[in-house]
């Protein structure tokens, strides 16, 4: 009788946990999708994102807490990074192509304001929301080593791909990629 019961235990539990794992990879793309520009994007299972003190670009506090409730694109990024320098770009298209989805560029490290003005004027972008992480706080808890870094965040607040290095992210693949996770 006993392990009649135990059984029906595991079978449920399994059961529930089946449901539980496939409700947080609801929206999730299809493995098929990560072709081309998206090869490297490696999904994840979703974890929350951590608090940082960040600053804008007027050395105003600042949170990516208005994205909350958004599909935020979160670029971690450096002024003397050349993957950076080519991918920026990219990334202020597909902030142009798809305005329900949020892209922001963080500095991370010393890319004082200036520097950071002469970079985006430098590669033609005007359609990024770019925040700064001088101390690195936000990139030494979210485990980055190199740059650039680009997470997924679902309007959850959690992280649920990455990217490591540069991408096109206003490639058909990249748009591909986007739709499947805000459906």
């Amino acid at each position: 009788m006993m392990r009649i019961v135990r059984a029906f235990l595991y079978t449920g539990l399994l059961a529930c946990a089946n449901i539980a794992a496939g409700a947080a990879l609801a929206g999730t793309p299809d493995k098929a999708l990560l072709t081309g520009a998206m090869e490297k994007l490696v999904l994840e299972e979703p974890k929350a994102l951590p608090e940082a003190a960040l600053l804008d670009m007027a050395d105003k506090a600042a949170s990516l807490a208005p994205w909350k409730g958004k599909w935020l694109v979160l670029n971690l990024w450096a002024t003397w990074c050349v993957p950076c320098r080519e991918e920026m770009p990219a990334l202020g298209k597909l902030a142009s192509d798809m305005p329900d989805l949020a892209v922001v560029a963080v500095a991370t490290g010393p890319n004082p304001p200036p520097a950071i003005t002469r970079f985006l004027d430098g590669v033609g972008v005007t359609s990024l929301t770019v925040l700064r992480d001088p101390p690195q706080e936000l990139a030494h808890q979210m485990g980055v080593v190199g740059l650039p870094v680009t997470v997924i965040v679902n309007p959850q607040g959690e992280e649920v791909a990455r990217l490591i290095g540069g991408a096109d992210w206003a490639s058909p693949e990249a748009k591909a990629v986007f739709a499947a996770f805000m459906k």
